[in-house]
C-alpha cells in the first residue's frame, strides 16, 4: 500500500488534491493511505516551498499546483522502488 501524503496548509487546494488522488486510486482499484500534513517543520523537512505538495511513501514527487489527473495515475501505478 503507498502512503501518501498531501503536505499544506488545509487550504481548498490540498483538500482538493487529496481527495483527487482518493477517487482515483478508489478508481484504479489501489490501495493507498492519504494523509493530510500540516506541520510547517514537515513540510519544510521535505524542502517544499510552495503547496499543496505530495510525498509518495517519503519521496517528494510534486510540489506548487493542485496535480493533474494524468499526473496522479503515473504515481499511482508506478512500482515502488
Amino acid at each position: 500500500m503507498k502512503q501518501i501524503k498531501v503536505l499544506g496548509s488545509g487550504c481548498s487546494k490540498c483538500k482538493k488534491t487529496a481527495e483527487l488522488i482518493e477517487q482515483l486510486a478508489h478508481e484504479l482499484a489501489i490501495p493507498v493511505s492519504v494523509t493530510k500534513e500540516t506541520s510547517p517543520e514537515v513540510i519544510m523537512g521535505f524542502g517544499v516551498m510552495s503547496t499543496p505538495a505530495v510525498a509518495i511513501d517519503e519521496q517528494l514527487v510534486h510540489s506548487g499546483s493542485v496535480p493533474n489527473a494524468a499526473q496522479i495515475k503515473e504515481w499511482l501505478t508506478k512500482e515502488s522502488s
